[in-house]
């Protein structure tokens, strides 16, 4: 049985960080990445945005090329899906029966897709959009497609129905909720977008619940709670994600939404971290709320992290999070969480196409969505480390540059 010194399970930002950042911190020791996908590491915001679109091939999304790897002595196994860990005995096994043992393992296994659960969900023609073969699914039958339905009014659902604008596709789009992007942004950004996509044609249904998926040998259409049925060619599923944690679960590990890790990433087992997406961390920036931070940033950051304190450096988990989308000619730039505010103001003009919302707490600067307005972006996040105080009417001002307000 083959043992390495640190195993990764997970070959997404997250396992391709922590290897890139071991090596980096003279780390010398042996390295392999567990991945059930059969390609090297690729960036995943590309999949619904660049590389949906076709304005980047497969390989310009690479983390790394394949080169990259066999220079610094990192084992990729390819369609390898870890399914077991015995943390006493520090092994794994894949799905084909193959055992391996570890000395530290970095679990960075991300999130499956969510599914509907509601009658025919499993007719072929529903797609989700979480790996290259989602896309490429997708893609392979888009020219015999005419009428596409989207369910969720995310930033998942929201890029999908962007991209296929472009191939000038009748896209309805379905969202439970009163509003968009409901989760993550306040009324201002919801309003912002959802004048955005009905400008560009796209067919936005506020508080519709899918009460079926309609068709035989594939989707025909969607049926709504209101007995609608809207036909559909292909669906797509955007709906959030599960967090693959089931093999650390079984292992004993505390689990509730997701893996639970401590501020250096460690689980409740020994010689066992967690990152990126399935890991439920104690977050500064949301008041200390223990939540799950879906994000590139975090899969990086806590990455780094890791790697460092495996190399020697003790190094807790303290990156302030930060997030984007590309929407037609609009690029939103995030930074701080928002959840919990209790006031917002608004810089500059919505009908513009470049402005800023500015989240409050308790008089507290804590997150900034910006639409076209990097400057905003880039000068905010100050204001959010530091937590700054500033009177809104100053903020609101957008002549005057955050920059030029901070006090910390």
């Amino acid at each position: 049985m083959s043992k390495y010194d640190v195993l990764i399970v997970g070959g997404g930002h997250g396992g391709a960080q922590a290897a890139i950042a071991l090596r980096a911190a003279k780390f010398e020791g042996s390295i392999a990445i567990f991945s059930n996908e059969e390609f090297y590491p690729y960036e995943r915001p590309p999949l619904s945005k660049e590389y949906f679109a076709g304005e980047k091939s497969f390989e310009r999304i690479l983390i790394r090329p394949e080169s990259f790897w066999q220079e610094r002595d990192i084992e990729i196994h390819l369609k390898s899906r870890v399914t077991k860990v015995d943390a006493q005995l520090h092994t794994i096994e894949t799905a084909s029966g193959d055992h391996f043992g570890f000395g530290q393992l970095i679990w960075a296994t991300g999130g499956a897709a969510r599914w509907l659960s509601c009658p025919g969900a499993q007719l072929p023609g529903i797609h989700v959009v979480r790996n290259r073969d989602d896309v490429d699914g997708i893609m392979a039958g888009l020219e015999n497609v005419r009428d596409i339905t989207i369910i969720g009014g995310g930033y998942i659902g929201l890029e999908s129905a962007a991209v296929l604008r472009k191939f000038d596709k009748n896209i309805t789009l379905i969202e439970a909720q009163d509003r968009l992007l409901s989760r993550v942004a306040g009324e201002e950004i919801s309003e912002f977008y959802l004048q955005q996509h009905r400008m560009q044609g796209v067919d936005v249904r506020l508080g519709a619940q899918v009460e079926s998926i309609e068709g035989e040998d594939k989707v025909t259409g969607v049926k709504l709670s209101s007995g609608e049925v809207i036909p559909s060619d292909l669906v797509i599923i955007g709906i959030g994600i599960v967090p693959c944690i089931n093999a650390l679960r079984d292992a004993g590990a505390i689990c509730a939404n997701g893996v639970d890790v401590d501020e250096l990433c460690r689980t409740s087992l020994p010689d066992i971290f967690a990152i990126g997406d399935c890991a439920s961390h104690a977050n500064k920036y949301a008041s200390g709320a223990v939540l799950r931070v879906e994000s590139v940033q975090n899969a990086n950051d806590m990455a780094s992290a890791v790697a460092k304190t495996i190399a020697g450096i003790e190094t807790p988990y303290n990156a302030v999070p930060w997030f984007w989308s590309n929407q037609y000619d609009l690029r939103l730039q995030t930074v701080g969480i928002s959840s919990d505010y209790d006031a917002t103001v608004l810089r500059g003009n919505p009908a513009d196409n470049s402005f800023s919302l500015v989240y409050l707490r308790q008089g507290k600067i804590i997150a900034l969505d910006c639409v076209n307005a990097t400057k905003d972006y880039v000068q905010g996040r100050k204001l959010v480390l530091n937590g700054e105080k500033i009177d809104a009417a100053l903020l609101a001002d957008s002549n005057i540059q955050l920059k030029e307000m901070q006090v910390g």
